[in-house]
């Protein structure tokens, strides 16, 4: 399948202009555009705060009454961000800072006219809490557009994490790091201590870092910052003040090792004669993780046998689509650090999408996952949840004159299930071999008006059942481009693009497979350029998009054009849920950022978007418009909605013909209240109509504040969906000639859904937490009127029992001509009444800095009836009564540090 030339032409020249263009000249255009703007729009002086070296040891105690702070420049020149941006705070604020060979340190003093009136609300580490706090945010490199925040709030509660893109901010990073606070009758004061191992930055004499501070009040909704960016611009890091006076240190190379031990108990519902499962299993294990500083601005993580466990279940999902679904990454050694494989987003603060899946090309979850092959015929079979992964390495870092860099290299090792039939017990392959690796680089030119970035993925399978080969791809890879460049010196706008290949191998019966799933459909018999290859041992596709972003002033732009072809496949270490499209959008926003009445900011969106496949087939257009408001009060209201004209589904009837998508509409809306209070409500609804569907959604939830240091919220949900076209079976007869050679069934559904999310989070100090969550679900979907469709290219379907034809609604047999020739064929009952219960408890205990005990216990019941009632009361006496899976782990970490 070949990319039309009038859309990959410009498309790959637009790319390549944007991030391949040779760089000196790149940067003699942005120098002669910088001089030209500058000389008409003077730049603002930056700031300057200035460190002193510490000549005796500080105590971490949140005192301040060392007498080297004394001899620091007092920093007290903080302006309003929020509520009245660009006014005096309220309170005063005075910050230090020291510096020795090891660590830098931050001292602060929070003056308060009332001091007992400041907030301070107890949670664990990256809390979100609505608390006075006191932050630190330090760009080492001095790129002006990444680096670190350290945070701590009058609790003691501590916060931390990275900065990326100007912009973002991600506290998956956690740091070793100290921080203490005090209380006393003039406000309260922080002292932190954050060791040069924990920060990135080149060696050299004398440094100037990139610095902000920030402080909240929380019954203000008070924000004070050193350096604030107005509402009507953009950027964050960029805006720092230069923080001067570090000098000659010596910091000292960073080796991390933090070995764990861990015990497992699993109490299970075990079936009658499983010769695998007595409903208890017990296991130890042990390991440990490595994080070596190669040098000051490179990191080297490694893992011995590993722990990849998660502490938090995944949500349970009724997916009746034929898409897969998407739960995020939740394992420490790959959230941390992540960032760094961040693709396709950098340069732009704006990313919207209509219609479009998108491509995660590095999905780490891909990594250990639940093993893909089949299993043989077998009356018990013992399967493992996961892939073993025997040993996985990361390199971070900034090298080669400033290319940030990252690299993930994993081995998973074979896994087999244990079978059993009539006796015999027997071993088979499910899952094989597997190299995974992942190859990152990006580097920013003038101070980050441009960037190019590549990053390249490769997975490699090892088979010892052939089997497996027809499942799962022998190999797949991927190489791409990215980058991103500002079109003024004044960065309003910028132009993001990136561009991605894709390779995967196998037999013959593999592709065949991969070509008729459901992420390509080339089986498709009305497609005009899409055919099945039965002899091809490979598949190869390209990706790209180009998005263009006002990202600054009261109105906005985001606009952006996307293709994918049908062959493009990532999902060996990817997330990709659809391919064939060509897609665009253009979004604009217009924002009152400034308080009006009983307003204090208000913003609205307008859209409009197009979606067509390689067949030029519309798949997707529409308008769409959502406006948000937050009032004088802190109360919120979003509200929105779309309108699409009738269009064409190619997915309707997975790999059949194509059918028509009726006209639909969609409202949605939200509001939210004031989240300083004990009491906090939120509330989401949407509703959908077609001459197909109607769905429904409602979703309340409460937020109890009842001690400063515990948290309730119960979030309740329902949703109701109708839709008189959901998907069944297809049969082939080859009678049906209208629809070559096959009947595509669908039937009506009612599902309704209720579920649940309940947590709790009760902070007991800084270093002692106990957090509980709960998930109960329950839903039912009731299948009447089953049908076929009519012809191609219709939303017309012949209801079986009508026209001639017959259905027994007790065999669920269908006759589609009733005396005429054509064969019955018989259906499975599709209804089904599913119930879950998924709850997790982990108390964390920070016992010593840097190293953790935890005690996890999770808990699952689920249950299943073929019928599609719904009745919450007898489901749910059946979801309490089911038999329930008990998992028990204990778990320690010791962090070592030199």
């Amino acid at each position: 399948m070949r990319l039309p030339r009038t859309l990959l032409f410009p498309l790959c020249i637009s790319v390549f202009s944007v991030i391949v263009v040779p760089l000196s000249s790149a940067q003699s255009v942005a120098r002669r555009a910088s001089t030209e703007t500058l000389s008409a729009i003077p730049s603002p002086p930056r700031a300057s705060v200035t460190a002193v070296r510490a000549t005796g040891h500080i105590t971490i105690d949140g005192l301040i009454d060392e007498p080297q702070w004394a001899a620091a420049p007092v920093i007290n020149s903080f302006t309003q961000d929020e509520p009245d941006e660009g006014h005096p705070p309220t309170e005063r604020t005075e910050v230090r800072i020291l510096f020795d060979d090891e660590a830098v340190y931050i001292g602060a003093m929070m003056f308060d006219s009332a001091p007992d009136s400041i907030v301070a609300r107890l949670g664990r580490r990256d809390s979100d809490l609505d608390s006075d706090a006191f932050g630190f945010y330090v760009d080492p490199y001095l790129d002006r557009r990444s680096g670190y925040y350290f945070a701590v709030n009058a609790a003691g509660s501590l916060m931390d994490g990275v900065l990326q893109n100007d912009t973002w901010d991600d506290d998956s990073w956690d740091g070793v790091w100290q921080a203490r606070v005090h209380r006393g009758a003039n406000g309260w004061s922080a002292e932190m201590r954050i060791p040069y191992s924990q920060l990135r930055f080149r060696e050299k004499q004398s440094y100037t870092w990139g610095v902000n501070f920030r402080r909240e009040i929380s019954r203000r909704n008070e924000t004070n910052m050193l350096v604030i960016t107005p509402r009507e611009e953009t950027g964050f890091v960029s805006k720092f003040a230069d923080l001067t006076g570090i000098s000659e240190i010596s910091p000292p190379r960073q080796i991390e090792a933090t070995p764990y031990v861990l015990s497992r108990a699993a109490y299970t519902d075990a079936a009658t004669g499983d010769p695998f499962n007595d409903g208890s299993t017990y296991a130890a294990d042990f390991g440990a993780d490595f994080k070596i500083g190669l040098s000051s601005n490179t990191t080297l993580n490694a893992t011995v046998n590993p722990d990849f466990g998660q502490v938090e279940v995944d949500p349970a999902v009724v997916n009746l689509s034929d898409y897969e679904t998407f739960f995020p990454e939740k394992r420490p050694f790959f959230v941390e650090g992540s960032t760094i494989f961040d693709f396709g987003s950098g340069g732009s603060n704006s990313f919207w999408g209509f219609n479009w899946g998108g491509a995660d090309l590095f999905y780490s979850r891909r990594i250990g996952r639940a093993p893909q092959g089949s299993l043989p015929s077998a009356d018990f079979a013992d399967v493992p949840d996961g892939s073993r992964i025997l040993g996985a390495a990361k390199l971070t870092g900034r090298v080669l004159d400033g290319w940030d860099i990252g690299a993930i290299q994993a081995v998973t090792g074979r896994s087999n299930a244990d079978i059993a039939n009539a006796g015999a017990v027997s071993r088979v392959e499910v899952e094989p071999l597997t190299y995974y690796g992942v190859v990152r680089g990006r580097k920013e030119y003038n101070d980050g008006y441009r960037s190019i970035g590549f990053l390249s993925t490769t997975a490699v399978r090892r088979f010892e059942d052939d089997r497996l080969r027809s499942e799962i791809n022998s190999g797949a890879y991927t190489g791409s481009i990215d980058g991103w460049s500002f079109l003024g010196s004044d960065r309003m706008w910028v132009v993001t693009g990136w561009a991605s290949l894709s390779h995967v191998t196998g037999t013959t019966e593999r592709m065949v497979n991969l070509q008729r799933s459901s992420q390509h459909y080339f089986q498709m018999p009305d497609s005009r350029n899409l055919e099945v290859d039965s002899s091809a041992t490979s598949l190869s596709g390209f990706a790209g998009r180009l998005m263009l972003n006002k990202q600054s002033g009261s109105w906005r732009n985001n606009t952006a054009v996307a293709v994918m072809t049908p062959g493009y496949e990532i999902n060996d270490l990817g997330f990709q849920s659809r391919a064939n499209l060509i897609n665009a959008h253009t979004v604009f926003t217009f924002r009152w950022s400034q308080p009006s009445g009983v307003f204090r900011y208000r913003q609205i969106n307008t859209a409009a978007f197009y979606t067509r496949d390689f067949d030029g087939n519309t798949t997707g257009i529409g308008i769409f418009s959502y406006g948000s408001v937050r009032f004088t009060n802190y109360f919120s209201i979003q509200a929105g909605g779309s309108m699409s004209p009738q269009r064409t589904s190619i997915r309707r009837t997975r790999g059949g013909p194509k059918t028509k998508e009726p006209a639909a509409y969609e409202i949605f809306g939200g509001m939210e209240s004031d989240s300083r209070k004990k009491v906090v409500f939120e509330m989401d609804g949407s509703a959908y109509g077609s001459r197909e569907e109607r769905q429904v959604s409602l979703s309340p939830s409460v937020q109890f504040k009842p001690a400063s240091n515990l948290s309730i919220s119960v979030g309740p949900g329902f949703s109701n969906n109708q839709s008189v076209a959901q998907w069944v079976g297809r049969f082939d007869d080859p009678l049906a000639t209208a629809t070559f050679g096959s009947r595509y069934v669908f039937a009506e559904i009612d599902q309704k859904t209720v579920s649940g999310n309940i947590r709790m989070n009760w902070t007991f100090s800084p270093a002692l937490s106990l957090q509980l969550y709960a998930q109960p679900l329950i839903s039912s979907g009731s299948y009447t009127n089953f049908k076929e469709l009519r012809r191609p290219n219709s939303f017309d379907f012949l209801t079986y029992g009508e026209e001639g034809s017959t259905f027994d609604e007790a065999t669920y047999t269908v006759d589609p001509d009733g005396s005429g020739p054509a064969e019955a064929f018989s259906l499975s009952n599709p209804d089904f009444n599913f119930k879950s219960l998924r709850g997790t408890a982990v108390l964390r205990w920070e016992y010593r800095q840097g190293s953790t005990l935890y005690f996890v216990w999770t808990q699952t019941r689920d249950d299943y009836e073929n019928d599609g009632t719904f009745d919450f009361a007898p489901s749910f006496d059946r979801l309490i009564n089911a038999k329930a899976d008990n998992i028990f782990v204990v778990k320690l970490t010791w962090w070592l540090s030199r």
